[in-house]
């Protein structure tokens, strides 16, 4: 009997993927090649996405892997992208208008029309989503005033998951994940909403029937399987925006913080309850669909790694990555709590990313300033834990923590001593295709639900703990505060 498995073709800004995975969610065979978007033919500062390239990415990972696949039982197919971008289409799913990338400038002048439509707190109350002009509103008001006819003739609205599936099954779908980014929903009703809609001028004949996570969108077709070097007839099983598979993935339950680290950290939480009142109050808040319905994912966002960086390349010259993180680190090391009075201000990490400093003095070194950035991001990020805490009705008892940041040893055990909290660091990186693959098994029937399959993965976590350094922290935050 040939081992199962399911595929996930997961569509990344920076890489395209092709990775099976087993029952246990253990990666069997892995492909992926570079991803990139097009200067438009109007205009070189633009961006599009390519869907014939996407596709032709796509094919080359499958390809590469089917020594492998073809001794596979692949029991189901999905597919996980990024956010907001899509097309219109007309009925036969050719696009009438390439996909608008999210990196692409021309829909800035969008965010100020809609504002005289709909206050923008009202449209993230009722939204979720908070003004980023790559919105996939602000994308359809764009077409809407410099290409009237294409929305008028359009049978749909695609977004890049469901464009994907089309090319694969035929059928017309909106991945729920998907639409959760969108900037059209009424967020807490999980459908599209007749106010944003109506206010937008535009007709929700354009979004085709939603499905969830783990609701299978159709069967591989025989042209497209051909293409992929794979089996006709495989269920495709829906799944959507990367970040809610990714959330999944972690192994994060109900009511439990994870933070992703990177160039930015994004800290998010699956509740059955939000406030979204309270979002337009705090800059890079959001509320997106979580992958299960009558769930969300309130989160903020920002600039953590990239402040690292920055240092490092202006302070560290002398030495390169990898090796030169142990070196910052042991300098950093050597400092006590406070940092020597050296404070970053995390308050101007905003769209300017500026970071202004108090406490340098002649006596002040590069460890200094180092460890400084740590502490002040580990302190937004205590704030924005607070903040979160209100937003989606719930008490952290852990930080589960996933992504590149997770690495830094230092930066974790401070994380833990100023939230007062442990931190659960996964050692797993593909949470994302985890957690596909897990609907996708129980999309196709192995497993009664995404959590029965979830509970077959053996997850592995190291934990950092408040320690000695835990009192020190209190302290100087009561000094902070004047108390």
């Amino acid at each position: 009997m040939r081992q199962e498995a399911v595929l996930v073709l997961d569509c990344g800004a920076t890489n395209v993927r092709a990775i099976a995975l087993d029952r246990q969610g253990r990666v069997i065979a892995n492909a992926a090649v570079a991803n990139a978007s097009r200067p438009a033919a109007e205009n070189p500062a633009w961006h599009n996405w390519s869907l014939d390239d996407i596709l032709a990415r796509l094919q080359t990972c499958c390809r590469h892997i089917a020594p492998q696949t073809a001794r596979l039982n692949i029991r189901a197919l999905t597919v996980t992208t990024f956010g907001v971008d899509g097309a219109l289409t007309d009925e036969n799913g050719e696009l009438l208008y390439p996909i608008i990338s999210w990196k692409c400038p021309r829909t800035l002048e969008m965010m100020a029309q809609a504002a005289r439509d709909i206050a923008p707190d009202a449209l993230q109350t009722l939204s979720g989503i908070g003004q980023f002009s790559f919105n996939t509103l602000y994308k359809l008001l764009w077409l809407k005033q410099y290409h009237p006819a294409l929305l008028e003739k359009a049978h749909a609205w695609l977004f890049i998951s469901s464009l994907i599936n089309q090319r694969l099954t035929g059928e017309f779908t909106t991945d729920r994940t998907m639409a959760g980014t969108s900037q059209l929903l009424d967020v807490r009703r999980e459908r599209f909403s007749e106010v944003i809609l109506q206010r937008a001028g535009l007709s929700p004949r354009l979004f085709p029937r939603m499905v969830s996570a783990g609701e299978m969108v159709g069967v591989l077709q025989p042209a497209l399987a051909a293409h992929l070097g794979l089996s006709a007839g495989i269920p495709v099983i829906s799944a959507g925006h990367d970040t809610q598979f990714a959330l999944f993935g972690s192994g994060a339950g109900l009511l439990q913080p994870v933070l992703s680290s990177g160039t930015w950290e994004i800290l998010m939480v699956r509740t059955p309850q939000v406030d979204t009142a309270q979002l337009p109050r705090y800059d890079g808040s959001t509320c997106e669909l979580d992958s299960q319905p009558g769930l969300f994912n309130p989160g903020l966002q920002w600039l953590a790694s990239g402040v690292l960086e920055w240092l490092r390349r202006l302070l560290w010259r002398e030495a390169s990555p990898p090796a030169v993180y142990q070196s910052m680190d042991d300098e950093a090391a050597e400092l006590p709590p406070g940092a020597g009075g050296v404070r970053m201000d995390c308050g101007l990490l905003g769209p300017a990313r500026q970071a202004g400093w108090r406490g340098v003095t002649l006596d002040t070194t590069r460890g200094h300033l180092y460890r400084a950035a740590l502490e002040s991001l580990s302190g937004q990020l205590r704030r924005n834990l607070d903040i979160l805490q209100s937003i989606g009705a719930f008490q952290a008892r852990e930080l589960l923590l996933v992504g590149g940041g997770s690495r830094n040893a230092l930066w974790s055990q401070i994380k833990a001593d100023i939230l007062g909290l442990p931190v659960k660091v996964l050692e797993d990186a593909e949470t994302t295709v985890l957690g596909a693959a897990m609907f996708a098994w129980a999309g196709c029937g192995a497993y009664p639900s995404p959590e029965h399959a979830r509970a077959q993965v053996d997850y592995r976590y190291r934990y950092y703990y408040p320690g000695v350094q835990r009192a020190a922290y209190q302290a100087l935050a009561s000094e902070a505060e004047g108390v």
